[in-house]
């Protein structure tokens, strides 16, 4: 299986895992010994796009050799195509949009028998929680609260291909945080495509707000560790900043798009806030919560972008001091306002724009990641590190990797000793406990 995108794709795929492999289906361990191929699609941006077609490319060419062999293709580039998508790759056999997760099995069959030719379903989504769950980490989870998006950004499609937005019940949500605590879950991420608007298309009976829904997840038991993503800057509100401050779980950190600094680009956009409304969030929010590590979303080169306009956004940059950041240069969606608008700006231009946005990132966050040096952070470790198999790797409260010389095991939280850093990670040294010192001391005496 190949996932693209965002979390909610993530998510999406680890309950797709689950359901088929209660259907008797395992993971292969590679890709031309799978029975069934499936691909979790992006199509936010044209990358991900071009991607898939050489993944199916490579996919039809093993499925000649084995006409037996299961291709499907779900998620958001699936629900944008629709039955054309067959007309694009004869190879595929199942196609389904983002809301249809839950009846993939029936489509499929046990073994991939009885395949149907194409489902999608705006019209008939459902969450999919309740479909079992294959986890990368046992410790970790995705809760979905909602799905699909009431904003109209003239530069996405996601409310095209995932609808309009709709919440689960808060009730839902608990319960599920709850059953997730005793499987033994220390850290969740709540997903939305604007998780801050959660709640407000619910019965006015059972109707509240997502500070509220974020109290609810911290007072469980075993929880020790809250995200959430993403949220938009126009809801952000101020019940929501005083959860991540006052409720233990929640991290210090948060994901808040920003997508231009300038406000004549982010009116185009139709993104409903300024850049003065934006400064003027962030410093609410670093005033309420000091160590606060925030990361953001920029799209460089969007129509009628000016070199003022991009000036404008490195400003922002530095004066925010993002400590990451999702750097994206725009490419126009069919069926989006932006892709019929004038003034597309060269792609010789996006790319000089893109490397300037690249280099003032990078320096802000190294310098950002610099200023831990001599820190001792908490880290939930997660494995062994991908660079080197002698350190481990966990993430701070923060969400910043640390690679560091330790003992523990994958899902303990342990204390480490920041050393180095990097623009993207740090590193360090696994601390010991003072109550074991303590302990060691009396064992001494």
């Amino acid at each position: 299986m190949a996932t693209f995108g965002c979390q909610m794709n993530a998510h999406d795929s680890e309950r797709i895992k689950g359901m088929l492999e209660e259907l008797g289906l395992g993971e292969a361990p590679t890709a031309d010994e799978a029975d069934v191929v499936v691909f979790n699609t992006c199509t936010i941006r044209e990358k991900p796009d071009t991607k898939l077609a050489a993944y199916l490319g490579e996919a039809a060419a093993r499925k000649r050799e084995d006409p037996d062999r299961v291709i499907a293709v779900g998620g958001c580039y699936a629900e944008a195509q629709r039955e054309r998508i067959f007309e694009l790759y004869p190879a595929v056999d199942v196609a389904f949009g983002p809301g249809s997760i839950t009846h993939l099995g029936e489509w499929l069959g046990a073994g991939g028998v009885g395949v149907a030719r194409g489902r999608f379903g705006l019209d008939e989504r459902g969450f999919a929680a309740e479909l079992p769950m294959h986890r990368e980490r046992s410790f970790q989870a995705w809760v979905q609260v909602s799905m699909g998006c009431n904003s109209v950004c003239s530069y996405c499609i996601v409310p095209a291909v995932r609808g309009r937005e709709q919440s689960r019940r808060p009730g839902e949500v608990v319960a599920e945080v709850t059953r997730l605590a005793t499987q033994g879950v220390k850290e969740i991420t709540l997903l939305g495509q604007n998780v801050n608007s959660w709640g407000r298309d619910l019965l006015p009976e059972i109707r509240t707000e997502f500070g509220e829904l974020l109290r609810a997840c911290d007072a469980v038991e075993g929880i020790e560790r809250i995200r959430f993503t993403s949220p938009h800057p126009k809801d952000f509100r101020d019940p929501v900043i005083a959860a991540m401050a006052e409720c233990d779980a929640v991290c210090e950190q948060v994901h808040l798009p920003l997508q231009s600094g300038s406000s004549r680009v982010l009116k185009a956009m139709r993104r409903t806030y300024t850049r003065e409304r934006y400064l003027a969030l962030v410093d609410k929010m670093r005033a309420a919560i000091p160590d606060l590590a925030i990361g953001t979303d920029i799209i460089v080169g969007f129509p009628g972008e000016t070199e003022d306009d991009f000036v404008q956004t490195l400003e922002v940059v530095e004066e925010v001091r993002y400590d990451s950041a999702f750097t994206f240069v725009y490419s126009p969606r069919a069926g989006t306002e932006a892709a019929a608008m004038e003034e597309q700006v060269p792609h010789e231009v996006k790319i000089e724009r893109m490397e300037r946005l690249v280099e003032t990132v990078q320096t802000i966050a190294r310098e950002r990641n610099h200023g831990r040096v001599g820190r001792v952070e908490e880290v939930l470790v997660e494995g062994v590190s991908r660079t080197d198999p002698a350190l481990l790797r966990g993430r701070t409260r923060r969400n910043t990797t640390v690679n560091f010389v330790g003992t523990a095991a994958a899902g303990e939280l342990v204390d480490v000793l920041v050393e180095e850093a990097t623009s993207m990670t740090l590193r360090g040294t696994q601390t010991v406990p003072s109550h074991a010192l303590v302990t060691l001391d009396a064992c001494a005496s």
